[in-house]
Order: structure tokens, then sequence, then C-alpha cells
């Protein structure tokens, strides 16, 4: 048995087919150090190089399980057991918000990760099938101080380096970023967890930086943003779904990852992750690609129920009156950005209607239901949307599993503008609701969320770190 310091394994859900569940194991390794081999069923799996580091080799098994019922892999001297079952009473876990903008990398790693030991506990009472991951995987933010030439980003940036300061810029970043993901992946809390269940991870604006898309476009669009941009983008297939350009797995709808949204399909259950950054700007949440993508999946029938991952909730309070009174009081102009990232934003108001209807379309026809998942806010909430024909659409929010809660007060204010209520689309409103057990609309306190499907009905329920479970919610 090997005692090198190697982090992982982490599993990765590459896809579902119609007998097995496609899964990569990452690993990281010191360089000049070798990956013991992946055995599964008796068969030894060599594990491939997937990048190099200045002091480290990320590595990569692929391998496949049988769909049903409960199977395992050996690394190591260790077996590890997987839950593979989605067709009975499947379990999913769902979490955002990993870290926090300042000082992730120095906080204290039991208080940091005390609600990834709730999760590892939870499993170890009853397994989840799969762990998904709703934005802001890592807090990136702090990754441009390594460097003179985006010390100042996004504020103060140089308008023409040379191309060689930008590589040495781009090569600061990779060494940046790996040490954040190799930090939170060596966690123990994370990692027995992620050992034994399979990730599937959507990005948000923090896993490049606060606001990126939503910043001016003079700064994303410069030599310094894009060199931000490309070396998260690395780092995020690297370290989010063990890939690399040209070798997607078979989830992702574009092949050449021009965008990254992907949707993995088993009997009665369809997973949608639509990427809300790559093709984001000031006025769009998303490109071309990005809604030819939404489109065939609306077209695309499913029994069953579908979840819509959207790292910003797509179902919100009125936030149009908060941006306005930010334009009029100077010194909350700052917070503008965090606004326009927003479906909700008064610049996405149309984009936000068109993403309303494909959603409206996916939800109705006989025999499918949707519910959306969203994290982002540092709270917890849930809102609906009527549809028509006796039926409507539930969003369920869950942030953040790290990142400690903001004031109660921003809560009630949230809460405030709730009895509002929003009708982006004439006839079917929006409410923002309470959880179970809660008496106010917005939950400050850190958290994740559970799904699970008993008799074909799917419950959701949230963990909080100091109220506790709550009571299942039907969907």
């Amino acid at each position: 048995m090997s005692t090198t310091p190697i982090i992982g394994p982490i599993l990765f859900l590459d896809d579902i087919d119609d007998t097995s569940i496609k899964i990569a194991a990452l690993f990281i390794a010191p360089r000049g150090v070798s990956v013991p081999q992946v055995r599964v069923d008796g068969a030894s799996l060599p594990a491939g190089r997937l990048a190099e580091f200045k002091d480290a080799t990320v590595w990569r098994v692929r391998f496949g399980l049988p769909l049903g019922g409960r199977s395992e892999y050996e690394w190591n001297g260790t077996r590890y057991p997987v839950c593979c079952d989605f067709s009975g009473k499947p379990r999913i876990a769902y979490v955002s918000c990993n870290g926090e903008e300042i000082g992730d990398l120095l906080r204290e790693g039991s208080e940091r990760n005390a609600m990834w030991a709730r999760l590892r506990d939870n499993h170890q009472a009853q397994e989840f099938a799969l762990l998904l991951h709703g934005g802001d995987q890592v807090y990136a933010d702090e990754v441009t101080e390594v460097h003179a030439l985006s010390k100042g980003w996004p504020d103060a940036i140089p308008e023409d380096p040379s191309h060689e300061e930008l590589a040495d810029l781009r090569e600061n970043l990779r060494e940046a970023l790996f040490e954040r993901y190799a930090t939170l992946y060596a966690s123990p809390e994370f990692a027995w967890l992620a050992a034994r269940v399979p990730s599937l991870m959507q990005w948000d604006d923090h896993d490049i930086c606060d606001g990126w898309g939503s910043l001016p476009s003079s700064k994303t669009h410069s030599g310094v943003g894009q060199t931000l941009f490309s070396a998260a983008r690395e780092s995020f297939l690297i370290f989010q779904h063990a890939a690399v350009d040209g070798d997607l797995p078979g989830r992702f709808a574009d092949e050449d990852g021009q965008h990254l949204g992907w949707a993995v399909r088993t009997t009665g259950l369809r997973i949608v992750a639509p990427d809300l950054r790559s093709e984001r700007s000031r006025r769009a949440v998303m490109g071309q690609g990005g809604w030819q993508m939404m489109e065939e999946e609306a077209k695309r029938p499913a029994p069953g129920h579908t979840f819509l991952m959207s790292s910003v909730p797509l179902l919100g309070p009125r936030l149009s009156i908060l941006e306005a009174l930010m334009v009029m009081v100077p010194s909350m102009q700052k917070y503008e950005d965090d606004l326009r990232d927003q479906w909700q934003s008064r610049a996405h108001r149309a984009e936000w209607r068109r993403m309303l209807r494909l959603v409206r379309s996916m939800a109705l026809p006989d025999g499918q239901s949707l519910t959306v998942v969203s994290g982002e806010i540092h709270l917890a909430t849930r809102g609906s949307m009527d549809l028509g024909h006796g039926q409507r659409m539930q969003q369920l929010v869950a942030s953040g599993v790290a990142h400690r809660a903001p004031p109660k007060a921003w809560a009630n204010l949230l809460g405030a503008l709730s009895w509002l209520g929003d009708s982006p689309l004439r006839g079917h409103p929006i409410r923002i609701e309470r959880l179970p057990g809660h008496a106010s609309r917005y939950v400050a306190e850190r958290n994740y969320l559970m799904l699970e499907r008993k008799a074909d009905v799917w419950n959701a329920t949230w963990e909080f770190e100091e109220s506790g479970t709550t009571d299942p919610l039907p969907l």
C-alpha cells in the first residue's frame, strides 16, 4: 500500500447510459509520484496524466460501474462503495458557495467544513447517488493578487501588456488556482464524501472572479481579463469535470466547449445545467450556444422529473427596485454588478422571460415535471411560478455550504421585497414562499439540500447548521 501524499480519488459523473454510469476519478500527486491503479471488477486501470503544474501532476482514471444497486471500486488498498441506483429511491445532495471571498484558505478546517462533515454523516446513514454543485465551488477572487498585471483587478489594469507578460500572468494564475483546488480537495470532510459519491458541477462567477460577465466589457475583454478567464476555465474543466479541451464527457452539449452546459438523462430523471458564465455579458446571461442547448432540451421528451440547475436563482423578488436605488446612491453603486448578475436584473428582463417560457414548456407536458435548483445568494429559500392548467413550477435555493451566512437584516430585506411579487410572464405570477417549519421566506444559515424520490414523488429537505433538518417538501 502506498503512503505517498496523493489527493483523491475525487469522483465525477461523466455520463449515464442504459447499463452503466461512467465515472472519472481525479488524483493530484506530487511530481514524479505514480498514482496506483484503480481496480474495477477484477480489472486494473492505470491513471493517465491530465495536467501538469509546477510541483504536481493531475491524473485521471475513467471507468464504468453497473447501473442500479450498489457497486464498488478499489484504489490503494481501500474499497470504495458507490450507490449506482437511479431507478428506485435515489438520493441527491445539492450544495453551492463552497468558500468565501477573503481569506478562505486561512479558515480553520473544522469550522469551514462543518456542513461537509454533516453531509458526510448523512451519507453514512443513507447513501447519496449523486452530489450536485451549483456554483462557486471555489472562491478565486484573491488569485489576481499573485501578479503585478492583475493585482489591481478590476479597477486598475494595464492597457497593453506584452504577450510575454500575459503568458507569465497565466502561469501564476494557474498555480494560484491549483493551490485553491488542491487545498479544498484535500480537506478530509469533503475528500471522504467525494471518493464515494460522484459529483456534477456548474460554475458561477467566483469560480472565475467576483461578478465575471457583469463587469464592464473593457475589463473582461482586456488582455488581463481574457487571461484570467482562460486560466479559470482550464482549472474549471480539470478540477470540476476531470476533463480538458478536446476530451469533454458526452454529457456536454458543445464538444468544442464554446459554452459548458451539460445534461444527464436516465429513466425518469433528467438533470440540465446551462452555462450562465462562459457567454455572459452585461446585457446577456447566455449566448447563442447556450440558448440552442436549452431550446433542444425543451423539445426533448423527458418523462419523469427534470432538475434544472440555475446557478443564479431563476425565480426571485423584484430586484429592479434595488437597482434603481443603487443608481441614485453613489455609495451603493459598487453593488450594481451583484444585482446585474441576477436573472431579475432590468438588463436581462427579456432574456429572463425567454427562459421562463422555455422551462414552462418543459414542465407542462403530461408525465413531465420540472424543479429549478439554485444557489449563489448565501441564503436558503424557495419560490414558485404558476404555470396555468392547475400546475406550478417550484424553485429550491440552497446556499452556502461553507460561506458564512449574511446578516439576518439582509434576509429580512429580501423577504420584504418578495411581498411585492412579480409576473414577468403575464398570468404566471412568481411567489417566494416559506420553507417548512420556518417563519421567514429567507433563512440566514449555512445549509445544503437533499432530494429524494419515494413512490415516484420527489421530496426536498434542507439541512441547516443551527435549526437542523426541515420536514420533506413534496415536489
